[in-house]
């Protein structure tokens, strides 16, 4: 449920971008700092430009769905606890 339709696997309208985004990165276990994923880890399994994910990321941000963290000089993102309740109400 948690699919873009354009993949086809999707009923009902189809997501928008970020929360496409969103499901990705909860379904691949971003959900905790310790697990928390680089631009260039995230680009690879979305699929994304890192231009694109990067204004995905900024608006999951602020929305409270994802948080980044600095490790070692650089940004990582997971998705916080508001974010994993956004992904299961999708799936509900």
């Amino acid at each position: 449920m948690c699919s873009n339709s354009s993949t086809g696997f999707s009923r009902g309208p189809a997501l928008p971008e970020e929360i496409h985004l969103l499901c990705t990165l909860h379904n691949i276990g971003a959900t905790a700092s310790e697990k928390s994923l680089t631009l260039q880890q995230i680009s690879e399994w979305a699929t994304m430009e890192i231009s694109t994910l990067r204004s995905y990321l900024q608006k999951l941000t602020e929305l409270g769905y994802v948080q980044f963290n600095k490790a070692e000089g650089v940004d990582k993102y997971h998705v916080t606890i508001n974010g994993i309740r956004k992904v299961l109400s999708i799936y509900s």
